[in-house]
């Protein structure tokens, strides 16, 4: 790698001042110049291109189980510890996430609606429970918040508003296209916080009227929600933390990018056996099929 890295940067440096600080002889480096590849230094090289594109296809985001499981999907032969090794020699890693500040989550029984999920994520078909939340979006002209509503089935996001105010028709907005979007024939159980755009009177005369049953988390309990949590994590961590929006217009066109065109097509999920939303639902469907 140190002679590499020498014939990579000969046009910056000098060869000889190279090898002094990186402590080898120049003729071994000119010997290496000439001496062919090996078989398998060359594959190494090839490889490590596939998962270099397969990391920036990702946007950056993937860790090595991933882009192993990319590699496999394009006919390739290696083992994660391969993946791994040739990742970490090039600086590809996944994306972390960030700390948070320590709350208590011991939460109160919700006075407003039961608890109907209590924690039981998951699901065995589609269209049986969403879960729904909002967040916030920080740009140059202020706020935008984000509602999101997800199939707990597939994670697939099935509908989402970005709005100014935190407002009960934006929860609403995102629901309406959940429903425009599945067409359910059966009742979903949709699940929420107690924040206060889902106690308002709209929002359950808009469930009574479209045959939907609501599901409240405790108060102060993230963890009742922890799908829905997942979801914002990833979406801050691998888009919103990594950009500077000056318009809410503009925060909107990326979450439109990274919801529509990345996370439900293309985004694997260890849960669904490392498919995407959108291809678990569509392989489920087949196989339910029988064909």
């Amino acid at each position: 790698m140190r002679y590499a890295f020498i014939a990579d940067h000969r046009p910056l440096f000098s060869v000889r001042t190279m090898c002094r600080c990186l402590r080898i002889h120049p003729s071994g480096f000119y010997a290496w110049l000439r001496k062919p590849l090996s078989r398998r230094a060359r594959e190494d090289a090839r490889q490590t291109e596939l998962i270099r594109d397969a990391w920036q296809a990702s946007g950056k985001v993937y860790g090595y189980r991933k882009l192993h499981d990319d590699l496999l999907d394009q006919g390739e032969t290696c083992c994660p510890n391969r993946v791994a090794r040739l990742a970490r020699l090039v600086g590809i890693k996944a994306q972390i996430g960030y700390k948070r500040r320590p709350v208590s989550y011991g939460g109160k029984p919700s006075k407003v609606v039961d608890n109907r999920l209590n924690r039981q994520f998951d699901v065995t078909a589609p269209d049986k429970i969403w879960v729904t939340d909002i967040t916030y979006i920080k740009t140059q002209e202020g706020f935008a918040y984000l509602a999101v509503v997800i199939d707990l089935y597939s994670r697939r996001v099935v509908g989402w508003s970005l709005q100014s105010r935190q407002t009960t028709d934006m929860v609403l907005q995102a629901l309406l296209m959940a429903i425009w979007h599945r067409q359910p024939t059966n009742k979903v159980l949709i699940h929420s916080d107690q924040g206060s755009q889902f106690t308002s009177i709209d929002w359950a005369s808009f469930l009574k009227a479209h045959n939907l049953e609501h599901s409240m988390s405790r108060r102060g309990n993230c963890h009742d929600n922890a799908v829905a949590e997942s979801f914002f994590n990833l979406l801050k961590r691998e888009r919103i933390r990594r950009k500077i929006y000056k318009t809410r217009e503009e925060a909107r066109q990326d979450v439109f990018n990274y919801i529509e065109m990345f996370y439900n097509p293309k985004r694997k999920h260890v849960r669904n056996g490392m498919l995407s939303p959108v291809e678990f639902e569509r392989q489920q469907k087949l196989r339910t099929e029988g064909v």
